[in-house]
């Protein structure tokens, strides 16, 4: 698969002004959403967390199209990347469990350390697994990669070049995930890595359509995985 220039919006329209409201916009949102359930009485654990984290997706990335189509009226989601490019989505689709498998072979290498995900008690619960599962594959990687390979990326590119942005764009890909890892830096490392291959399809296609199935396929890979390792331990 090759860098292919398939669609007209490559170069971003936006500043590093909106990529500072953008982020300030991030807590507030989470805030709302927060306080908008605070007095629901939701069922478990998985719902209270993920729900409000969809909601506040949903309000953070809806105030982001809002911000851009008023000052720029130019066509956001054809900007960001969302689109099926006509090469690249078989790769998608196939990749992410390659990738997981790479991944999980490199992570052996690196001696890196078993950490109980802080998730594990929602894994043991069905609607907990299914809600879970759902945010995993749906909306995690849909909006991880609007926001760090539709927004972030092209912005960097525009001022270092492609193979800089790819590369630093995975790096703060990564340190969101630092807390669920405990900072282990060999965690780290794979994920900067597993978000730079991201990057990379996003480049070569285009698409973060791409990288959002990859990733996707990706996080499933790694569900199932961790979900077969936990029953063959009863």
């Amino acid at each position: 698969m090759t860098p292919v220039d398939e669609h007209p919006h490559r170069t971003p329209f936006w500043t590093w002004e909106d990529a500072v409201i953008f982020a300030g916009l991030y807590l507030p949102t989470l805030l709302f959403a927060v306080l908008i359930f605070k007095p629901v009485p939701l069922p478990n654990k998985a719902a209270q967390t993920l729900i409000p984290q969809f909601v506040s997706y949903a309000v953070w990335f809806g105030a982001m199209y809002a911000i851009l189509k008023t000052r720029y009226d130019r066509p956001v989601l054809q900007a960001l990347g969302w689109y099926m490019p006509r090469r690249g989505m078989r790769w998608a689709l196939l990749g992410g469990p390659a990738l997981a498998f790479a991944v999980a072979f490199l992570g052996v290498a690196l001696k890196t350390p078993q950490i109980e995900m802080p998730i594990k008690d929602w894994l043991t619960d069905p609607k907990s697994l299914v809600l879970t599962a759902v945010f995993a594959v749906t909306l995690a990687p849909v909006c991880e990669e609007i926001a760090f390979r539709g927004f972030l990326q092209p912005l960097v590119a525009r001022s270092l070049g492609a193979v800089p942005s790819i590369v630093l764009t995975a790096v703060p890909f990564a340190l969101l995930h630092g807390p669920q890892n405990q900072w282990s830096w060999q965690h780290i490392l794979l994920l900067v890595l597993v978000g730079s291959v991201f990057g990379w399809t996003r480049h070569a296609t285009g698409s973060t359509a791409a990288s959002s199935l990859l990733h996707a396929t990706y996080n499933l890979t790694q569900l199932v995985a961790y979900l077969a390792g936990q029953s063959g331990k009863l």
